[in-house]
């Protein structure tokens, strides 16, 4: 295809992805940093700018090393109808913390693991993921290297940092193999350009973009899950009946134990923030269940400075435009700091999927992206605790009732709770599964009797009481 075709023929592919409702990202691996440069370059010259999110990830600043490696990446990924130009991210960025130390052997490995399942993860959603290594033979990488150093007037875009890679060739390369091999999958394979000619190289590129492009803008015959492709239902275990529903507190017992944790989580939370240790605590339960009285008995301990809550409620416009969890990556607490998710990333699991709001595929896939982030922000570090506010049917009612009087709390009723109730079973029936599927070992689901709400906000401060010393004993 001539050139001026090409570049055509991109841009109206731009053009009509902005309403095909998916993204496009355009991974850049290399080990010849001077090709990947160039292409990007000419890339955003070909086709139109405006619509391409061009990023250069580089080793980790300072700020982004007080979150979990990718949080710099879910924080960029594009939107809907656009396309991301990622360069290095985690394509480079693990063979560099492996190459100076800062990933060992275990470590570097279970990276390579997460980098599978972002990219499943992503995949699986619908974005576009198109990957590229663009590799120069080491003789050739040495040849350039002594030709720059003799004529740096000719060489001058050859900086030292090009000149510091070339000193580690031979180390960096064993371990990009490595990367290529362990996230080479069928739904998001590497492709492999060579930059002997750098003018080739990039035509093979733009070319490879629109022909996967166009394949995706065709439109496709929806295709039914087969039962047999599905993953089976939960298998009949019940985790709330084991919650004993009976459990009280007087007033008296609930005020002394409230007060003692208290005292206790605002010593820990203090010298969390000071020793800059983070926490995610996540809140989920029925309709009028108590999360927001649990909540603020909570942040009441605390000084104002060390937390955040966060209110989930039905994604915006711009959330709808990316992968679900991007909304809950960008909100992760800062060095020394405590979120609070009131609400949270569950929502899949639950009320879309009750609701129907998201197709089964999606819904299942679920257990296995939520349980990668979980593991994802417990191995930096963070201290994770998920609480799942418990009451019975009547009770609910109760409240229900009680709120209705109440003139301040009017607001909290609507009819869809009421509406909700007659899908308790089924409700029922996703939290169980939910509990199954993602309670583990980093990051356990804690089953709060709420029926008496003294007894539901005593324990779980005592709870995350107890999750902040163990993080701080560490």
């Amino acid at each position: 295809m001539a050139l001026p075709d090409l570049r055509v023929d991109l841009i109206n592919a731009q053009y009509e992805l902005q309403s095909a409702g998916f993204p496009v990202i355009l991974l850049i691996g290399a080990d010849d940093r001077l090709a990947a440069d160039k292409l990007i370059d000419t890339l955003n010259e070909w086709m139109d700018a405006r619509y391409i999110d061009t990023r250069w990830f580089g080793p980790r600043r300072p700020e982004e090393r007080a979150y979990p490696p990718f949080w710099r990446y879910w924080r960029e990924l594009p939107a809907a109808g656009r396309i991301g130009l990622f360069a290095g991210a985690w394509a480079t960025n693990p063979v560099g913390e492996r190459i100076f130390g800062r990933l060992g052997a275990a470590d570097f490995q279970r990276r390579l693991e997460h980098i599978r399942q972002l990219e499943k993860t992503l995949a699986d959603d619908g974005t576009l993921l198109l990957k590229f290594w663009l590799h120069l033979p080491p003789d050739e990488q040495r040849q350039r290297a002594r030709a720059a150093h003799k004529n740096k007037n000719k060489y001058w875009k050859f900086d030292e940092e090009d000149r510091k890679a070339y000193q580690i060739l031979d180390r960096v390369l064993p371990l990009c193999r490595q990367l290529i091999r362990a996230t080479d999958t069928d739904s998001c394979p590497w492709r492999l350009v060579q930059t002997s000619d750098p003018r080739q190289a990039n035509l093979t590129i733009a070319t490879t973009l629109l022909r996967s492009l166009r394949q995706r803008l065709e439109p496709v015959a929806d295709k039914p899950v087969s039962p047999a492709s599905r993953p089976a239902a939960g298998d009949g275990k019940k985790p709330l009946q084991a919650v004993d529903l009976n459990a009280r507190l007087d007033y008296d017992t609930y005020k002394t134990k409230l007060v003692k944790q208290q005292r206790k989580i605002h010593r820990r939370t203090a010298k969390a923030a000071r020793h800059g240790l983070c926490s995610v605590l996540v809140f989920e339960g029925w309709d009028a269940a108590g999360k927001g009285g649990a909540i603020r008995r909570l942040t009441r301990a605390m000084s104002a400075r060390h937390y955040r809550v966060i209110p989930i409620a039905a994604p915006s416009d711009e959330e709808l435009a990316h992968h679900y969890l991007w909304r809950f990556w960008r909100q992760l607490p800062q060095a020394g700091s405590l979120t609070i998710f009131d609400r949270s990333w569950y929502g899949r699991v639950l009320v879309e999927r009750v609701e129907g709001l998201a197709d089964e595929s999606a819904w299942r896939r679920a257990y296995r992206e939520i349980n990668d982030f979980e593991a994802q922000l417990v191995e930096s570090g963070i201290n994770v605790q998920k609480f799942w506010l418990h009451i019975d049917a009547d009770e609910q009612l109760r409240r229900f009732q009680a709120r209705e009087q109440t003139l301040y709390k009017k607001y909290k009723i609507t009819t869809d709770d009421y509406r909700n109730r007659d899908k308790w079973e089924q409700y029922m029936r996703a939290v169980n599964e939910m509990v199954e599927r993602t309670s583990t070992t980093a990051a356990p689901w804690h089953l709060i009797p709420a029926n008496d709400k003294r007894f539901a906000r005593v324990r779980v401060a005592r709870i995350v009481s107890r999750g902040l010393k163990r993080q701080l004993d560490r």
